[in-house]
């Protein structure tokens, strides 16, 4: 599984990214975790705001930072 985060580097998609590895950890699943920084690339996926989230390149969400619980069923393939 690819665990994409679309976001330039603010806080908030930094914070996103640091749920998505602490609930990688904590849930003991396996991924890889790509940062997408270049708005063109972000934009190519039909993002308008960030942060975003992204599981083997299909959007699961825009503008929310997650939490770790929310994450959950999208890393486990359930959404």
């Amino acid at each position: 599984m690819k665990v994409q985060i679309l976001g330039t580097g603010c806080s908030k998609c930094r914070l996103l990214e640091d749920h998505v590895r602490q609930a990688l950890h904590d849930y003991n699943i396996t991924a890889e975790i790509e940062k997408v920084t270049d708005i063109d690339d972000i934009m190519a996926m039909g993002v308008m705001m960030t942060p975003a989230l992204a599981i083997d390149g299909v959007v699961k969400s825009v503008g929310r930072v997650l939490t770790k619980e929310q994450l959950l069923p999208f890393l486990k393939g359930e959404k």
